[in-house]
């Protein structure tokens, strides 16, 4: 997005702030996975430099080193090596791309779903004209053969093999595995999502995208849990319902340039009391009776 000349931004030590409670998470886990501070800060000095390239451009006018050092505080030497990298292009996997759709056309498409709206058990091959699981992967896709993406998803534990020998999807069971190509593009995607939607609303006029929470603090364990385990079940409500909306429009769609994310969080923590070294050093302090 173009510098705006009458944007103001938040005073630096309010969105420092707002930084280190938001990067602290991510931090955590790059010292987890093993990415040291000078591999983050090699990251972050090549990101600083593609922003103000492509981000903070004037129409019209070429983008000078200069310009890019003055807006990122990087020399200029080594902004002239970093640049020319390209706009940062949001890569699916292809194994990824290829599930996704199957698995949102057997939770949306009516021809897949029970009477209770779910997706329904389906055999692995049917008649012609009744639903199967073979129909429903050659519906989206004819490069790959239904057997090797039905071996592929009985290992993942995507589905089950019902008493019947019909697939049975386990929707709870999509989540893809520790540290794979998948989880990291999903985490990548929803996270830079999430924080586009709330800088465009910190930065605007007024919010352009809903971003909301409901939060209550000193619960106990109990009621945590059980909040947890209504929200899962009202989240997973809504990305159903949005899914299958979604999944109708777009068999009237005629096609764009445009993407849309639905997504939703959960998240439950128990936070330790704080305790004041100054406040206790003075209860230590004071004279007894």
């Amino acid at each position: 997005m173009p510098e705006s000349p009458t944007s103001s931004p938040l005073p630096g030590t309010k969105l420092q702030a707002a930084l280190v409670r938001l990067l602290r998470p991510l931090v955590r886990l790059c010292v987890q996975r093993g990415m040291t501070y000078p591999a983050l800060s090699d990251v972050l000095r090549e990101l600083y430099v593609n922003v103000a390239e492509y981000d903070f451009a004037l129409a019209g006018k070429d983008q000078t080193d200069s310009r890019v050092s003055l807006l990122t505080g990087i020399h200029r030497k080594e902004v002239r090596r970093l640049r020319g990298a390209g706009s940062p292009v949001n890569v699916v996997p292809a194994s990824l791309s290829q599930t996704s759709r199957i698995l949102a056309r057997w939770m949306a498409d009516a021809a897949f779903l029970d009477h209770a709206g779910g997706p329904m058990a389906l055999p692995r091959v049917a008649p012609p004209g009744m639903p199967s699981f073979e129909t429903l992967v050659t519906a989206v896709t004819r490069d790959v053969r239904p057997r090797a993406i039905l071996d592929e998803w009985l290992d993942r534990r995507i589905v089950v093999l019902d008493p019947q020998g019909d697939v049975t999807l386990v929707e709870t069971a999509f989540v893809p595995r520790d540290g794979d190509d998948e989880q990291l593009h999903y985490f990548g995607r929803n996270l830079h999502d999430h924080i586009a939607a709330a800088v465009a609303n910190v930065g605007g006029d007024a919010p352009r995208f809903l971003e909301r929470s409901v939060h209550y603090d000193r619960l106990s364990a109990a009621t945590a849990r059980r909040l947890e385990a209504l929200s899962r079940t009202l989240a997973l409500t809504a990305l159903r319902e949005a899914n299958r909306d979604a999944h109708e429009a777009c068999d009237q769609d005629g096609g764009g340039h445009w993407r849309w994310n639905f997504g939703v969080y959960v998240f439950a923590d128990e936070v330790p009391d704080v305790v004041d070294p100054k406040a206790e050093a003075a209860q230590s302090a004071r004279p007894g009776p």
